[in-house]
């Protein structure tokens, strides 16, 4: 027993003179499933119906730049030598769209949206972290038909065939090997963890920035863990740990500041102040303009 990668002929097919890649439509349908999800928990809060779809025109396109600028500068060595086409530098329907840098330009989208429409940023950062994670899980289906993300070779029943064919095949190894699913290994524990946040969020009473805060080290703790057993061998790796260790500890520390520092806030804030309702009042709106300039058009 096995599970078979998908046949390369389904990693994409023509549309008149476009080529649509499956990969790219994994990311699209994992956009739109956060979408909804994000946008039925905000409207929970107070916030006006597909808020969240203005919120995305600003967050989606950063978070898609940051994440392909991240991939490249963690595999400098694919990107740039003699005779390299730097054109791929840009080739993101080919794979490598790093997570954590989508974070950090989806993160700055957020906040200027936000801003502009007067929601609460974490009430909104809150509100996505399911559906961030169920977004996570069906774009690594995408990896699938790539024939990429797996792990060390494995006689596990649930060993994944990869093409000897393949570009990321490692060299060396007998063709018919079998390696960890490690595409399916997160998307298993994405969903897990969203099952996780909303079963929280319904049992106890979490604070603003705890869904988030939750989001993180949940992510962290198992991208850690899945990366150490990832084969990846042109990954940037800084005193011997791959790029995305570092990053998952990171994440992991955030994760526990934010949940501390909210904690903390909630404790010396007014009882009369409600952080958990999405929309800012018109009081803390004209703070917000004072202190950091209006953004609005």
């Amino acid at each position: 027993m096995s599970i078979p990668s998908p046949d390369p002929v389904w990693a994409g097919f023509q549309f008149g003179p476009i080529m649509i890649h499956t990969y790219a439509l994994c990311i699209i349908a994992g956009i739109i499933a956060a979408v909804i999800i994000t946008d039925v928990r905000l409207r929970r809060s107070g916030a006006e119906k597909w808020a969240t779809i203005d919120v995305a025109l600003w967050a989606v396109p950063l978070g898609i730049i940051t994440a392909r600028f991240y991939h490249v500068f963690t595999h400098m060595g694919d990107y740039f030598y003699p005779g390299a086409n730097l054109w791929n530098v840009i080739a993101i329907w080919d794979g490598g769209n790093a997570l954590y840098g989508s974070l950090i330009g989806g993160a700055v989208g957020i906040w200027i949206a936000c801003r502009r429409l007067g929601i609460r940023f974490f009430a909104f950062a809150d509100a996505l972290a399911p559906g961030l994670l169920v977004a996570q899980a069906i774009g690594r289906l995408g990896n699938w038909f790539n024939q990429e993300l797996f792990g060390l070779p494995t006689t596990l029943p649930w060993g994944l065939e990869i093409s000897s064919s393949a570009p990321m095949f490692p060299g060396g190894l007998p063709e018919g090997t079998l390696f960890h699913p490690l595409f399916l290994y997160e998307m298993l524990w994405n969903l897990a963890g969203a099952a996780l946040i909303v079963l929280l969020g319904k049992r106890l009473t979490l604070g603003s920035g705890h869904s988030m805060a939750l989001y993180f080290i949940w992510y962290g703790l198992g991208r850690a863990g899945l990366e150490s057993i990832r084969i990846d061998p042109t990954s940037d790796a800084p005193l011997g740990i791959p790029a995305n260790t570092w990053a998952s500890l990171a994440v992991v520390a955030i994760g526990i500041a934010i949940f501390v520092i909210q904690t903390r806030r909630h404790r010396t804030q007014p009882r009369s102040s409600n952080t958990n309702v999405a929309m800012l009042t018109s009081r803390e709106k004209q703070t917000d303009s004072v202190q950091g300039g209006s953004t609005r058009t």
